[in-house]
């Protein structure tokens, strides 16, 4: 049965606190799996949350701040432990190879699972497997940041009035849906266009371009909001978005379910991200994420 969730292995923006581990998700996508920033502790929140080395066939990092880098160390050799028997790729700022470098190779371990390396240096396209394709977008931070998106190609939805109005039944809607046509009637008469999910994932970064393109019509975007719209400015010198500028951009873009995370130390209410979220006009369904949580990817339109 195919799945398609964000499971939330933690939350929490540059230091861990008692209730919120350092970053990491994990976007289930039908059979498999993409990790996004594993920050320190996420080798344990995976295990708290059922989620297996085995269950990992893509690692995606944003940058090569601590906060979503370094549980790589010990993801990279859980996934050499357990012997995963298949690729695993992984996706970095390529100015940053210097800390893959070392996170991979912390510790002395027994290399029996390759890792394919896929460096980022452009905005673009990084794979195109049948079931998606997975593209960057740079941003804007004090180091080299990039978010990722990833987007299902389009469909077509067979529409049961107009194939009943042709007479076609049986074998025959598989036969027009692979030949494009049966008896003079073609595929577009009898069904829609339905259109691929789309899935963001932004962290560290001001306002740019880049978020506003990852997040365009996204059925799910999920996106740091470090600070409250009261501290702005601190948001913008240190490179991060508020709540509410999460939640324009979202709104803006048409985003269908926004999670928020990556919430700075210093507030204790997680609502009041949800409060300023809704002020700023998102009217979608809303996450203010916390750990272990799991978010389904909205139903196809």
């Amino acid at each position: 049965m195919s799945v398609r969730e964000l499971v939330v292995l933690g939350t929490a923006s540059q230091v861990p606190t008692r209730h919120r581990n350092h970053n990491g998700y994990l976007l289930r996508w039908d059979g498999e799996g993409i990790l996004f920033d594993p920050g320190e502790g996420t080798q344990r929140q995976m295990l708290r949350a059922g989620v297996a080395a085995h269950d990992l066939d893509r690692i995606c990092v944003t940058h090569f701040h601590g906060d979503h880098s370094l549980g790589l160390a010990g993801v990279i050799q859980r996934i050499n432990l357990d012997q995963v028997p298949h690729p695993v790729t992984a996706h970095y700022p390529r100015s940053g190879q210097r800390f893959f470098d070392r996170l991979r190779y912390a510790t002395a371990y027994r290399e029996t699972v390759g890792i394919t390396e896929a460096p980022v240096d452009t905005d673009g396209p990084l794979a195109v497997t049948p079931a998606y394709t997975l593209e960057a977008r740079r941003l804007s931070h004090p180091v080299e940041s990039y978010g990722y998106r990833l987007t299902e190609p389009d469909g077509r939805r067979m529409l049961p009035e107009r194939l009943a109005a042709h007479g076609i039944t049986g074998p025959d809607v598989g036969r027009i849906q692979r030949e494009g046509s049966l008896g003079g009637v073609g595929l577009d008469e009898v069904s829609e266009v339905r259109r691929g999910q789309r899935f963001a994932f932004v962290m560290d970064t001001r306002m740019c371009a880049g978020v506003r393109e990852l997040a365009e019509g996204c059925d799910m975007l999920v996106i740091e909001s470090t600070f409250l719209d009261e501290d702005a400015t601190l948001a913008a010198d240190h490179g991060h978005l508020t709540a509410g500028q999460a939640a324009r951009a979202a709104r803006e873009a048409g985003v269908r379910h926004l999670v928020l995370t990556h919430f700075s130390q210093r507030y204790a209410d997680p609502e009041e991200f949800e409060r300023q979220a809704r002020a700023a006009g998102y009217e979608g369904e809303l996450t203010v994420a916390r750990d272990l949580l799991r978010v389904p990817v909205p139903k196809r339109r």
